[in-house]
């Protein structure tokens, strides 16, 4: 008699008994569900797991398709695949494809084949795609020894060098029709299960474009982000000076004793930037109003005061302002969708009275500022009076500082924006890119336990909505900025992994948050630790570690 296993269905309660080794395509079949997307993956006790899993003991099981995070991360991987095996089966064997930053709702992708790439070998390879997916290509897991897929692949340095540093004994691969390649996380099982994908020329090179989550039938919006893909641009070339392009490349400078060298530039580049934007400030003679915004973890606060150091060495006197003390009185404030208080709306925010102080202080008058009492939820009377004088100017940090309706009364030649976030641009290797909001995260959690009491699992409870918040008040008003500033340093995750890996370990393996701990537990054993203690009390990092020379 076959053995069977138990699977407690989490999508619909039931509890099936299904065949010890089958796979999670069969219990989907078995388990009688109707989504309205196919599932992609599944949370297998909470673990995220690919299609292709096989079960040998009783699990607890939940479906995902395309909307969720996971599901949209596993579809976006397998179509890289598809893109790298249809361009080295068209341009072979100059063919080098780098997956590289996500811009403009897609990713860019630098497409080598030993000559400049033509509109007719961005539709070629349009069609060399959809000609994989139509063939309803299986795509195989398989394992092998470390040792060869180094040999499979000594012709992908970045590939070898991420695999060399890792130390492991087995590696995991995928195989496409005879194409194979590494990936770090689950892929579909088929290429059919790809229905839309979108591919054009951008640039010097391509922007694959891919559907979008809350509507899979249609491809995200293509936004153009030109100074967003200009700041990219700029980091790679920090990159090139520091010889960083992958986490192997980080791996291997880190192992070879030239943490201190990396830690060294790339604070002196960051700083160099500010110094930059501080100058171009000092050319704009009338900027009596600097605006900083970025999202969550991004840096915001040590950049502004970073800045305001720039600025008072070209003779500007930086006064800060909060935009939380313009806060309306608590019962004053909209509400969400569920009823709830919703502080990150800007009509939180008293705009009429931000605009008539702001306007008043530039034409030379005195006026009190606000101050708001967060234990009454009331607006109230600071004490506080302030006059602007010719050298000074305002420094406003928030997260609609952007938001040409925060200062709509303000004329615009007084204004100066400045975008900062930690926009993440190395890679795992060639076909594997680094998720700028993985990094954010990870500062997040950081932060949130040192100085606010908040677990990892909160923090990744509540990231989903601190993401919702981002994508309506301060994304799209990115392309507003006058300067955009990188936060991310280039040897950070080296550095951060040493205090987030604990606090993601606590995260129990019964709770939903698991899956994504896990991930980022995943993510960060690819990468060699940097001592905390060789960075310097300036660095931005320092707003998360602790330690930093700005802390009040």
């Amino acid at each position: 008699m076959k053995k069977t296993k138990n699977v407690r269905c989490k999508n619909n309660g039931q509890l099936l008994q299904v065949p010890e080794g089958c796979n999670l395509e069969e219990v989907y079949q078995q388990a009688g569900l109707t989504m309205e997307y196919a599932p992609v993956v599944a949370r297998v006790n909470n673990k995220v797991e690919g299609m292709h899993y096989r079960l040998y003991n009783d699990k607890d099981v939940e479906f995902l398709d395309i909307t969720t995070s996971s599901g949209m991360r596993c579809y976006t991987r397998t179509v890289f695949f598809v893109l790298c095996k249809a361009a080295h089966e068209l341009f072979d064997p100059q063919c080098k494809v780098t997956i590289d930053i996500p811009v403009s709702n897609g990713y860019y992708v630098d497409l080598q084949i030993g000559r400049p790439v033509t509109l007719d070998d961005v539709g070629l390879l349009r069609c060399k795609m959809q000609e994989i997916i139509d063939r309803h290509l299986p795509i195989h897991r398989f394992e092998t020894t470390t040792d060869e897929a180094i040999e499979m692949w000594s012709n992908q340095n970045s590939k070898v060098k991420l695999l060399r540093s890792l130390g492991n004994l087995y590696t995991t691969y995928y195989d496409l029709d005879g194409y194979r390649d590494y990936f770090y996380g689950a892929m579909l099982t088929n290429t059919s299960q790809i229905c839309l994908f979108g591919l054009e020329r951008y640039y010097d090179g391509l922007l694959l474009r891919l559907p979008s989550r809350h509507c899979p039938s249609e491809l995200g919006e293509m936004v153009m982000q030109d100074k967003m893909f200009a700041i990219f641009k700029e980091h790679h070339q920090w990159q090139d000076i520091l010889g960083l392009r992958t986490i192997g490349d980080l791996n291997d400078a880190i192992s070879k004793g030239y943490s201190s060298q990396l830690i060294l530039i790339s604070e002196a580049l960051q700083e160099k930037k500010i110094s930059q934007i501080a100058d171009d400030i000092k050319r704009h003679q009338g900027v009596r109003l600097v605006l900083i915004a970025g999202p969550s973890s991004s840096g915001k606060t040590t950049s502004c005061k970073r800045l305001s150091v720039q600025l008072a060495v070209n003779g500007i006197k930086p006064i800060p302002i909060s935009l939380d003390d313009y806060f309306l009185d608590r019962e004053k404030t909209p509400l969400d969708e569920k009823g709830d208080y919703d502080f990150e709306h800007i009509h939180a925010l008293n705009l009429e009275l931000l605009n008539e102080q702001f306007s008043a202080l530039f034409r030379g008058e005195e006026v009190e500022l606000p101050r708001f009492d967060f234990p009454s939820g009331t607006s109230q009377k600071s004490g506080r009076k302030l006059q602007l004088h010719k050298d000074e100017v305002l420094v406003v940090e928030g997260i609609h500082a952007l938001n040409p309706e925060l200062t709509a009364q303000i004329p615009e030649e007084l204004k100066y924006r400045v975008y900062a976030s930690a926009l993440t641009t190395i890679l795992l290797d060639n076909h594997n890119y680094v998720p700028t909001t993985d990094n954010r995260l990870l500062r997040r959690i950081i932060r949130d336990y040192k100085y606010r009491n908040v677990s990892a699992q909160e923090t990744i409870r509540r990231w989903p909505s601190v993401r919702k918040g981002e994508n309506r008040w301060i994304f799209p008003f990115q392309e507003n900025a006058d300067a955009m500033f990188n936060t991310a340093m280039l040897f950070e995750l080296a550095v951060i992994k040493r205090q987030a890996e604990p606090l993601l370990e606590q995260v129990p393996e019964n709770c939903p948050e698991y899956a994504e701990a896990y991930r980022l537990r995943k993510f960060l054993s690819y990468i060699r630790p940097i001592a905390e203690d060789q960075i310097p009390a300036t660095s931005l990092l320092r707003e998360f570690l602790g330690g930093s020379t700005f802390e009040n």
